[in-house]
């Protein structure tokens, strides 16, 4: 390309002088001026030429691309500059001469500033965040971008947030797509009017500029593209080719970003057909383009197109616009020039060779359009640019270029007919595309903007045969992967179907074009052309017949397959999506009478469609065994069709129902499915692997339930309610096998199903009937009665959560049905039939959502078991429906025991169905229901209570429906029906009933106890079915024609059927073939069969009445209830009986008969006089005592389970009371203390391993179950009230400095800087950050017990979610999460004496003594020389204390490794758990006794390890602090400041780590009174520090007043117990420094403007003081067991004094309570105060600023809290998720936001990762010591880090619903919830993620 600059400089032209390059940019300018003004003379042609010169140069094609051509060229080129850099030039150009000479950015604002911006138009890419409302859209497509969202009105509306997956264009402004009310305000205003006309001139240059430069770039394209080789192109050169054209894309881009007018002209430019003929057409002179145009015709010819001039070739004429397609098709199919459609397919056929041939020959029967198959001829620039688009697979660019312009209307209108004139070449590509996801993506991107506009969509179908092209390319397309159909009849089957395994089905890569159908099939009139166009139907049904039997099953009857296939989803999603989908489009447009006519046409054509199919594949009566399609579409389109048909428009069902021949086949395949459902749930397709239980559970399930089983139920009911009931009903029974079990004798032989299946498949065989007989979903319910039925049936299976309910009420697919989701009709349904149960918390953690239940009413009239069944997909959930129910009755009282699932009213059916009902009045369902009462009563094997239940329930709703009413039931006797005694009279369940059956004929084996000899005179014979008998009824009739009628299911069916088919079938010679097929034969081992004869002397009444005896366990249990009450047969609808078992079962039906007929009340009576006989005893033969009832033996398993957990319980709780238990909420004081006895008790522990209890001794020591965790919660502590806030805007930021980790940091770095290292680490506490928390759940364990636990632990490599390797277990008894065990010290738990006598000593002495026993080395009971296991044990869980935290938490020292820091580290362990302790409590001590919620603390235990070590490094006598606090020194006024840093003085120490060294430094256990004194001494200390700051604090007067008024009181009594005294020495001796001299300016910021009073000074010097306080009586309570006082806050203070025994005890509490009292100096007060003061007066003489800061200690510290979030999440989200990582710059994929501290972080970013850390992890260890807490920005979900694992611990922002939205996949507005932040920071503070949360997962560092 570098020749061009080459070219541009000057060359060829000699017009044009040669310029130096500094003057190009100049020239250019001025060149474009010259040009404008040639230009805009009225005689412009010399300008024109001039300008078409220039641009031929500047814009020459005669380059190779980027130098791919190789050497010469890029010589040639003469130093261009890199490839890049003539491509630049050419642009450069091109700017300059658009902007006429003036600057290119004035002439872009020109432009804008005439953009009539009526139309948004904002196109973006796949993962954009955009907005879609419901209410304002009139396209079920329409999105708006944010911007326009957010400016638009969309309160109160049903509007979502989502991200784009296939890319999109923002619609507002677009009145075809939204209402008006929703614009935004920018594009609320019709514009037209008061935009001005563009100046002719603005825009002259780019009229001729623009042209050139597009056809450059199509010569670009042309010359890139080489024709792939047999692979495929490769995509590395697309690519290629596409990068080094991304300036030339993007500059057209940007020309479209400048509004209206610019687009019109660019407009003008892509659809001018002229300009294209003459730059393109390839005639002239200039060989480049010549060569260019070739290359454009090869490109054709290998995408098998033809260019139109060889037309002739095919004879065909292009049809002209208005020509109907079909005509032309027509002619095609004549001229028989089917061969060249081949050519490019060939290679897609798969070598099946034959198949192929024959797929060509089944289509070519006019179907195929050739010209829109395979002609494409370009006429305009935009043609070609959108014809290369698709050659490279729609680039990302081209294809935001080529939306970017639909804001013009004309565009528009020109790109869809384009776009529609490529469609056939789109589908070509995809079909062959490596990458056909991303391209499907791209496509739907541009189709869903042009095909949602109804006005373009008929626009397009009128003018360019939209719809023709669709269906065919949709035709072809699914041409390319059909296989032979192997239903049915395998060998001569004619039918082809897809095969569900190849890439086309798999990857669903037909989506696009299907999506595309869909939408065009929403606008009515696109839907009405296509419903009136009988060639389209007729197409279109053969492309649904291309499903029709897809994914064949066949049942594998020896060994289990070796491959489970998983092409079954493929199936379902093309069935629901290519076939479903377009027929819910359809339907919705056939709503009203006038569109009858469309129902018409559609039923014929499928119909047709099915004929041709039945003979396709060979179909005459009797289904192939053993296989099962779920794929019916076809029959699923007339099902759907009929329902409408007679649902919407009043159209007679009969005037669309084929004849009965048809019928018959109509219903065979759909029988089929129900019978093979019940087959796969009862075990029979196990061989076949779980994937056909897949299938089963996808055929009901919610998404696809309405578009599947619902039609084919419905079908079946239309097929039972016209067909001869008796043969609709043995039809059942044989399809589901089960006709040889219906046999009244005891034993059977079934041929065609094991024992084993009977009882379910009889079960699966009865529940159809009932669903097919009260399911009324197409039969007559409305659409609302719908919606509420199957939000109840939802609702009853479990309690269900707003979106999941919108998610299984099937909805139809199509969104322009009744119920889209959100409407108003599903709320009000929802609110009439549920309540809502707010989120709750329970006690585990784990998080409810909000959850909708239904109402009382709702249980008790309308849960419907039928519905329930037909919906579940999981057989359980049946059960839990029916637990739940349960439930109810019997927290209503309604029902105490297990009841029956209730018989539920329906509503009424449609007259045209009434048909249906006379399946509960024909003789063989009466025959079934007696035979099966009867085997019940008789107590035959394989029935259970399902079986019972369903027929009472078949029983009552026969009585319910009964048909013609029974008044003249006497005189019907003797008609023509009594001519055999057979069954039955008649064919009325209400007198049926009463009919009494003597004796009944039966075949048995000759082995039954039935075999009698003698056969009475009258006898009906029953062989139910059964095939061997099918060869001998004819005989049996003849033997008995006085006596017996004999009655077989299957000859009867068979004899039904034969009729039909003669009477139908005008052709005689149509045979019959009979079905004995080898198969179904009897095996040759079966035990001959007899004829025996039974004596029954039943009725249905009379067995009904003793089922009730039986039942109930009692003789003559049931009485009539209408002796006592005669109104109960005039109102049998009594509340009494709607709910209860099957007692009240038959009681009802029992009240029914009666009630309906009075001769069956008189029967009933005489039936109850006559005392019944008894009830056989029930035999229980071998083959029962096996199957012994399955409920039964889960009844005995569950008992055995309560047994155990009631006695592990028990056990528990045992182990509870015996534990060691330090500090249990009932009795703080440990149990095993008696005050009774005199002499030490030593504590026993338990281990919780072995069992054994037993104190803890040397060498086997005991050990409390602990986790330690590194804890910077103290470090987040703030001195402010205000909790700080999430930043939701760039100025709000969050700064760590006033955190407690900052200011204790800030202060040891000061202390460092002048004093010496060693004594600084002495001063200070650390630990506020990454301190060590140690907690325990109270369970002990022995130590070496502990060893091999963890032993077996890390051999067994299931548990991972911990990591053994690094010491991680659970306890063995409460599974709680640890990783450490802290030895159990030896020896008495408290001891028993010395403490409880206070002792008399004086604190003088007892000073001495600690001081004595601080110095003596090593006063341990144990002596750490001799190693034992315990001491061995403390050194190792002091490394893993240590090991617990960072390195960096740990250092401290100028000297690393130094002992100070270990020093430090240790006493900073006791201080981190106190303190933390102290803030579980709430941060003070009022409430008292009970720890923090009764938690086992193991301070004492941690006392004793930390001491141990302590005592190791013993502090020199003369920096030990203790002499600094209780000895008087002479002052040396130079304290040696030469040669070394000093000491810190004691007044900038920090009291309370004082107290941790001392206490730690004595020898162990520590005695009360010594305790007592070392907190005595410090409080005097802290009383100084305290007043001495508050000096400091005030200003300068206060402080000479106080100064003053103290010194005056000096000499009374009890000056050294009263504050003004201490006061105002302390100010006397501090003032003798530099310390107050330097009031500047920034004193007057620590000035408090509060005056001082008493009051608020001794309220100050409380505050001060308390902290300390609060820390020491923990301490106190933890190592002497006292109990804490409960308290009110304000007297916090005394109480806390008085019981560490600060407090005389004779200490009055009348007057006013003085801090002051509570001092006890072991020397005398002022002496010592000098003494620390004179420290601070040497150090302020050089450092008085520092002195002064050091002086202040910050010791209010609030709770710690996590940043408090917005009320709304998108504020957050639309902040956060544009916000640039800091790192890279780029906006990370997944942001993520840390809660504690508001740093911004990328999760999973490689941008941010240092060394193999990511950065979540990374912060999690720099704010949180390895805890972090993130909220994922794009998912709304907090995940937690801790340490090495992860977990996701749900979300605090819910929905209106109470829900969460994970991945905000619904986009709803999510609100914060309170309650559930507040349960996070919970166990942020209380350090409970790793209990509470059950799912960990290992991270990796990976986050």
């Amino acid at each position: 390309m570098a020749a061009a600059a080459a070219a541009a400089v000057g060359g060829q032209q000699p017009s044009q002088p040669e310029l130096p390059a500094s003057g190009l940019a100049l020239d250019k300018a001025a060149t474009a001026a010259h040009l404008k003004a040639a230009l805009s003379r009225p005689d412009n042609r010399a300008g024109a030429e001039e300008l078409q010169a220039l641009l031929e140069r500047v814009l020459s094609a005669e380059r190779p691309l980027a130098a791919a051509a190789g050497g010469e060229d890029a010589a040639a080129a003469g130093g261009g500059g890199g490839p890049g850099a003539a491509e630049e030039e050419a642009l450069e150009w091109c700017k300059c001469l658009l902007a006429g000479g003036g600057g290119y950015d004035e002439f872009c604002a020109a432009v804008r500033a005439y953009d009539p911006a009526a139309l948004c138009g904002l196109v973006w890419t796949a993962n954009f965040v955009a907005y879609r409302c419901r209410t304002c859209g009139i396209s079920p497509c329409m999105s708006l971008c944010a911007e326009c969202f957010h400016q638009g009105d969309h309160t109160g509306h049903d509007f979502n947030m989502f991200r784009s997956q296939a890319g999109g264009a923002c619609d507002c402004g677009d009145s075809n797509v939204m209402r008006e009310s929703g614009f935004c305000k920018r594009h609320q205003i019709k514009s037209s009017s008061n935009i001005p006309c563009v100046p002719k001139d603005l825009l002259m240059m780019s009229e001729f500029v623009l042209p050139r430069f597009i056809f450059c770039l199509i010569q670009y394209l042309r010359e890139g593209y080489n024709e792939p080789a047999a692979d495929g192109p490769s995509e590395k050169d697309l690519n290629k080719v596409l990068q080094l054209l991304e300036p030339q894309i993007s500059f057209l881009e940007d020309l479209t970003k400048m509004g209206g007018a610019m687009r019109s002209v660019l407009t003008q430019v892509l659809t001018n057909q002229q300009n294209y003929k003459d730059l393109t057409s390839g005639l002239g002179e200039n060989a480049c383009v010549k060569k260019s145009h070739e290359k454009y015709l090869i490109a054709l010819k290998s995408s098998g197109l033809t260019y139109p001039e060889e037309k002739l070739v095919y004879g065909v004429q292009e049809p002209s616009a208005g020509t109907s397609s079909l005509a032309v098709q027509g002619f095609v199919g004549a001229t028989g020039t089917l061969g060249q459609v081949d050519s490019s397919d060939e290679d897609d056929q798969d070598g099946s060779q034959g198949l192929g041939k024959r797929k060509r020959v089944k289509l070519s029967s006019g179907t195929k359009d050739q010209s829109i198959m395979d002609v494409l001829k370009h006429k305009s620039f935009l043609e070609e640019l959108l014809f290369w688009t698709i050659k490279y697979e729609f680039p990302q660019k081209m294809v935001t270029f080529l939306l970017n312009m639909l804001p013009d209307q004309e565009y528009k209108v020109a790109f869809t007919k384009t776009f529609v004139q490529h469609y056939a070449f789109i589908m070509k590509t995809l079909k062959k595309s490596h990458e056909s996801d991303t391209m499907s993506n791209r496509i739907v991107h541009i189709s869903v903007q042009l095909f949602s506009n109804e006005e373009l969509a008929r626009q397009v179908t009128e003018e360019c045969q939209l719809l023709d092209i669709m269906v065919t390319v949709l035709l072809y397309m699914m041409e390319s992967c059909l296989i032979k159909s192997e239903l049915q009849d395998e060998e001569n089957s004619l039918h082809v179907v897809v095969n569900c395994g190849e890439a086309l089905l798999k990857n669903n890569t037909y989506w696009p074009l299907v999506s595309d159908f869909i939408n065009i099939l929403s606008h009515q009139s696109v839907a009405k052309r296509f419903l009136e166009d009988h060639g389209l139907l007729v197409t279109w049904m053969n492309f649904v017949s291309f499903f029709q039997g897809m994914n064949l099953n066949k049942r594998e009857l020896n060994e289990h397959v070796e491959f489970e296939s998983q092409t079954y989803y493929a199936a379902f999603a093309a069935e629901l999506e290519a076939c479903a989908q377009p027929m819910w489009g359809l339907l919705s447009h056939c709503k009203v009478r006038e569109t009858q006519e469309y129902t018409r046409n559609v039923v014929r054509y499928c119909l047709e469609a099915l004929q041709d199919w039945f003979d396709a594949i060979n179909f005459v009566d009797e289904p192939a065994p053993n296989q099962v399609t779920f794929h019916l579409p076809l029959h699923r389109y007339y099902a759907m069709f009929l329902s409408k048909a007679v649902k919407c428009q009043e159209l007679d069902l009969d005037s669309v129902l084929p004849d009965q021949e048809m019928l018959m086949k109509l219903m065979i395949h759909p029988l089929q499915i129900q019978a093979s459902l019940a087959e796969i749930h009862s075990n029979m397709w196990v061989r076949n692997g779980l994937q056909i239980k897949g299938q089963a559970m996808t055929y009901v399930q919610s998404h696809f339930c309405n578009s599947m089983i619902d039609p084919d139920i419905y079908l079946l009911q239309v097929c039972a309610s016209r067909l001869d009931p008796d043969y609709f009903i043995s039809s059942v029974f044989e399809r589901f096998k089960v006709v040889d079990l219906l046999t009244m004798a005891s034993q059977h032989q079934n041929t065609v199903l094991d024992a084993e299946h009977e009882r379910s498949m009889l079960e699966g065989a009865l529940t159809f009937l009932v669903i097919l007989l009260s399911l009324r979903l197409h039969l007559g319910m409305s659409d609302d009665e719908i919606l509420r039925a199957e939000m109840v049936a939802q609702l009853c299976m479990n309690d269900r959560t707003h979106s999941s309910l919108l998610d299984l009420i099937p909805e139809n697919p199509n969104p322009k049905s009744g119920i889209i989701p959100g409407s108003y009709s599903f709320e009000s349904v929802l609110s009439a039939v549920a309540d809502f149960k707010a989120p709750v918390f329970e006690p585990g953690g784990s998080m409810q959502q909000g959850m909708y239940t239904p109402k009382a009413e709702v249980w008790d009239q309308e849960f419907d078991p039928v519905m329930v069944i037909l919906r579940t997909v999981y057989r359980r959930d049946v059960q839990s429906a029916m637990d739940r129910y349960t439930a109810f009755l019997k927290q209503s009282r309604k029902f105490p025991g297990n009841p029956w699932p209730p018989y539920k009213k329906r509503t009424s059916l449609h007259p045209s169905y009434k048909g249906l009902m006379r399946l509960l009045h024909c003789k063989t369902l009466h025959i079934v229901l007696f035979t099966l009462l009867y085997k019940i009563l008789m107590d035959h094997q394989n029935l259970s209570e399902h079986v019972l239940c369903m027929v009472l329930y078949l029983i009552e709703l026969g009585l319910e429906n009964s048909a013609e009413e029974e008044s003249d039931e006497e005189a019907s006797v003797g008609g023509p029906e009594r001519c055999h005694d057979s069954w039955f009279p008649g064919s009325n369940l209400v007198s049926n009933m009463r009919h009494f059956i003597n004796y009944v004929r039966v075949r048995v084996p000759e082995t039954a106890p039935e075999v009698k000899r003698d056969s009475p005179a009258s006898t009906s014979s029953d062989n139910l079915g059964s095939f061997q008998s099918s060869r001998r009824p004819k005989v049996l009739q003849r033997e008995n024609s006085g006596t017996a009628q004999v009655f077989s299911l299957v000859a009867e069916r068979r004899k039904k059927f034969q009729e039909i088919i003669n009477r139908s079938s005008s052709e005689a010679n149509q045979v019959v073939r009979p079905k004995t097929s080898s198969k179904w034969s009897a095996p040759g081992s079966a035990p001959q069969l007899t004829t025996a004869i039974l004596e029954i002397k039943e009725s249905i009444l009379s067995l009904l009445i003793k089922l009730h005896h039986k039942l109930s366990g009692k003789q003559n249990s049931y009485y009539p209830p209408w002796l006592d009450d005669i109104e109960i047969l005039i109102q049998p609808e009594i509340p009494k009986y709607s709910h209860g078992d099957g007692i009240t079962a038959v009681e009802r039906i029992l009240l029914k008969a009666a009630s309906q007929s009075r001769m069956n009340k008189r029967i009933i009576e005489e039936i109850c006089r006559k005392v019944t006989p008894p009830v056989p005893p029930k035999k229980v033969t071998a083959a029962e005592k096996k199957t012994l009832d399955k409920e039964e033996r889960r009844q005995k398993a569950r008992e055995r389970q309560q047994k155990l957990l009631a006695e592990f319980a028990s056990r528990q709780k045992s182990f509870m009371e015996t534990a060691m238990d330090v500090d249990s909420p009932e009795n703080d004081i440990p149990m095993e203390i008696t005050t009774a006895e005199p002499q030490v008790s030593e504590a026993v522990y338990d281990c919780v391993i072995c069992g054994q209890s037993g104190p803890s001794s040397e060498d086997r020591p005991t050990g409390l179950v602990v986790l330690l965790q590194a804890s910077s919660v103290l470090g987040q502590c703030r001195d402010n009230v205000e909790p700080k806030k999430l930043p939701i805007t760039e100025e709000e930021q969050i700064y760590p400095w006033d955190t407690c980790a900052a200011v204790h940091d800030v202060r040891l770095s000061l202390l460092q800087r002048y004093f010496k290292d060693s004594s600084c680490l002495l001063a200070v506490s650390i630990g506020w950050e990454g301190g060590v928390y140690v907690q325990t759940c109270g369970h002990t364990l022995h130590i070496d017990c502990h060893k091999s636990y963890m032993e077996s632990l890390r051999n067994d490599q299931v548990l991972q979610g911990f990591s053994v390797d690094k010491g991680e277990f659970t306890c063995p008894l409460c599974r709680q999460f640890a990783n450490s065990v802290l030895p159990c010290y030896p020896g008495s738990s408290v001891e028993n004496n010395p403490w409880q006598r206070p002792s008399n000593k004086s604190i003088q002495d007892l000073v001495k003594e600690v001081e004595e026993l601080q110095g003596r080395p090593g006063a341990f009971p144990v002596s750490i020389s001799s190693e034992t296991n315990l001491s061995k044990e403390m050194e190792s869980v002091m490394k893993d204390i240590k090991n617990t935290t960072q390195k960096k938490y740990r250092d401290y020292s100028k000297t690393p490794g130094s002992p100070d820091n270990d020093f430090l580290f240790m006493y900073s362990v006791a201080r981190t758990n106190l303190e933390l302790e102290l803030i579980h409590r709430g941060g003070n001590l009022c409430s008292g006794g009970a720890s923090t919620a009764g938690k086992r603390s193991c301070l004492n235990q941690l006392f004793h390890v930390l001491a141990l070590h302590m005592r190791l490094y013993s502090i020199d006598s003369e920096y030990n602090p203790w002499r600094k606090l209780t000895q008087l020194e002479e002052m040396n006024p130079q304290l040696g400041y030469e040669e070394q840093q000093p000491e810190v003085p004691i007044l900038y120490h920090d009291v309370t780590s004082l107290l941790l060294i001392q206490i730690l430094m004595m020898p162990q256990p520590l005695r009360k009174d010594h305790f007592t004194c070392i907190v005595k001494v410090l409080f005097t200390l802290l009383y100084t520090q305290a007043l001495a700051e508050l000096s400091v604090k005030c200003s300068e007067e206060d402080r000479s007043a106080w100064k003053h008024a103290g010194a005056l009181k000096k000499s009374t009594c009890d000056a050294e117990k009263s504050y003004e005294v201490l006061l105002s020495f302390v100010i006397s001796e501090l003032s003798k420094g530099k310390l107050y001299h330097e009031e500047g300016t920034q004193e007057c910021a620590m000035v408090n403007p509060i005056a001082w009073s008493p009051e608020s000074m001794e309220k100050y010097l409380q505050d001060f003081c308390l902290p300390f306080l609060r820390i020491t009586s923990l301490l106190q309570h933890h190592l002497f067991g006292d109990d804490l006082p409960s308290c009110q806050e304000e007297e916090e203070f005394s109480v806390l004094a008085s019981c560490l025994g600060l407090l005389p005890t004779f200490y009055q509490t009348e007057h006013p309570f003085i801090s002051a009292s509570c001092l006890d100096w072991p020397v005398p007060a002022f002496d010592i105060i000098t003494q620390w003061c004179f420290e601070i007066k040497s150090f302020t003489e050089r450092h008085a600023e520092q002195g002064k800061a050091l002086l202040i200690q910050e010791s209010k510290w609030k709770l710690p809290h996590l940043l408090q979030l917005p009320e709304n999440y998108n504020t957050i989200f639309q902040y956060y998720h544009r916000k640039t990582c800091s790192v890279c710059t780029k906006v990370p994929k997944d942001p993520a936001v840390c809660l504690v501290c508001g740093t911004f972080v990328c999760l999973k970013g490689l941008c941010c990762k240092q060394q193999s850390y990511c950065e979540c992890v990374l912060h999690s260890q720099n704010c949180g010591a390895g805890t972090g807490i993130f909220l994922l920005i794009n998912a709304s979900v907090i995940i937690i880090i801790r340490g090495h694992r992860f977990c996701l611990w749900g979300s605090v922002y819910l929905d209106a619903h109470g829900e969460e939205d994970r991945d905000l996949r619904r986009g709803k507005p999510l609100y914060i919830c309170k309650e559930r932040y507040k349960v996070l920071e919970q166990q942020w503070i209380s350090h409970t993620f790793d209990h509470i949360n059950k799912r960990w997962g290992p991270h990796y560092n990976g986050l």
